[in-house]
């Protein structure tokens, strides 16, 4: 996977992600479901902005589809980032522990990329619980045969956060600053709060839509 991620079609992606290689994986993965849920959310904007039923609408909905746009964009790019900071660990476990200052080089290096492998899926934790408010916004607004796919963004907007968590745990597992582990878990307790009730409460609206 030579070419810069954006640039790359989604067939590639799926290749690598489905071959032995390490990366890109899990991480990555999490960030692209969180960039289609944004997608989805500029969708449903764009299907809604300049009909005459929206009218009293559109600004708001316009300053939403900037924010799902910037989020997409956002996320798209920790979908790359999430596979550069894998290599640069994975580099960094290769390094020389042959003497005892070459072990405490490697195992510094080591601590300060996981670290940064760590910021990188909670940053996407952050843009993907980012993405509900506005699906919030919309579920009870846009036209009922869009509003399914407000449902889709919602549910994937979720998996990403929880998917994102995972990752950091994992990375968490591995640091020796307990200042940072404590730091990124009160982060991550502040953001999971009331969001799984939020997205149900979406899901809910737009159940009770695609059934009226």
């Amino acid at each position: 996977m030579s070419e810069p991620f954006d640039a790359q079609p989604i067939g590639a992606f799926l290749d690598a992600l489905a071959s032995h290689a390490p990366a890109p994986g899990g991480g990555s993965a999490a960030a692209l479901a969180g960039a289609m849920a944004a997608g989805l959310v500029s969708m449903v904007c764009a299907f809604t902005i300049g009909k005459k039923q929206y009218a009293a609408i559109e600004d708001e909905v316009r300053g939403l589809h900037a924010r799902a746009e910037a989020l997409r964009q956002e996320l798209q790019q920790l979908a790359a980032a999430d596979i550069e900071v894998f290599g640069r660990l994975s580099a960094a476990y290769k390094l020389p522990r042959t003497t005892d200052a070459d072990a405490a080089t490697r195992q510094a290096a080591i601590q300060h990329v996981t670290r940064q492998a760590t910021e990188v899926p909670l940053r996407v934790a952050q843009a993907a619980a980012s993405i509900i408010p506005l699906c919030t916004a919309l579920a009870p607004r846009v036209g009922r045969l869009i509003v399914s796919d407000i449902g889709v963004a919602t549910v994937l907007a979720r998996a990403t956060v929880q998917s994102a968590i995972l990752n950091i745990e994992i990375n968490l597992a591995g640091l020796e600053d307990q200042h940072f582990v404590r730091e990124t878990r009160a982060q991550v307790e502040d953001l999971t709060i009331g969001l799984s009730e939020e997205a149900e409460g979406i899901i809910a609206i737009v159940r009770n839509r695609i059934n009226q």
